[in-house]
């Protein structure tokens, strides 16, 4: 991954773009903007999904997590993985399976693709576990794990820069 470019491509991948990969979308574009070791690079964060429909608002409780956050998913819409996004210069997903699935589809994408969790050198795991349909008690502790491990990909990232300058 080249990270000494003044544009860095990043995509949050789940599978229906609808919960997870929205919420770490948000919060890593937040994290990014106030990160002191990014300024002057574009940081371009997208989100998608590999079973997404395309068009499909973020989950009402993703929604209120995000906003007792101070963070608005009230303009997302899902869209589908795509060839595009697979040339991005980071690709995150929340599970190993995501990974695999990206790998399979985008062989030529592979060197660029991690979970979230291994990114983000975290050791309870590598998967975060899919809230959909679940309470807004699930969500909040969904968006939890997620913030933690996307404060750490984003020092990760800004490290990974200012070593490469």
């Amino acid at each position: 991954m080249s990270v000494r470019a003044m544009c860095v491509r990043v995509v949050l991948v789940c599978t229906g773009n609808t919960c997870r990969s929205p919420m770490a979308a948000a919060l890593f574009e937040h994290y990014a903007r106030s990160e002191p070791r990014l300024e002057g690079v574009e940081v371009d964060v997208k989100s998608a999904g590999l079973q997404a429909v395309e068009g499909e608002p973020a989950s009402p409780a993703a929604v209120r997590a995000m906003r007792a956050r101070g963070l608005s998913l009230d303009d997302h819409r899902a869209r589908p993985f795509d060839g595009e996004m697979a040339s991005a210069d980071l690709i995150l997903t929340m599970t190993e399976r995501h990974k695999a699935e990206i790998i399979l589809r985008h062989p030529e994408a592979a060197a660029n693709v991690y979970t979230l969790k291994e990114y983000a050198a975290d050791p309870s795991g590598r998967d975060i576990a899919d809230p959909f349909g679940g309470d807004d008690e699930v969500y909040e502790a969904t968006l939890r794990e997620i913030e933690t491990a996307v404060a750490k990909a984003v020092e990760r990232l800004a490290k990974e820069r200012t070593q490469g300058q």
